[in-house]
């Protein structure tokens, strides 16, 4: 399931769901808004949200590290990744 993580380059929750998802070994599209600004535009009508980083799974939409790493704590992020 195709992965996208709208960030900016500073951000330090960004860079941990980075490395939380690739501890996972999982692959994902990095949507870097410092050399795509045009792409905020898209990413806050997609999530309601204006923060980075926000995470998307396929359609679904995470939200930011926090709430990676809340499902994570569940048990539910490994289902989540491989659906």
């Amino acid at each position: 399931m195709k992965t996208e993580i709208f960030l900016t380059s500073w951000c330090p929750y960004c860079r941990r769901a980075v490395e939380l998802l690739r501890a996972k070994g999982h692959v994902f599209e990095i949507i870097d808004l410092e050399r795509e600004p045009d792409r905020r535009e898209e990413m806050n009508r997609r999530s309601g949200r204006t923060s980075v980083p926000q995470i998307f799974v396929g359609e679904t939409h995470v939200g930011g590290y926090d709430d990676l790493a809340a499902l994570e704590a569940a048990g539910e992020l490994d289902a989540l990744l491989e659906a």
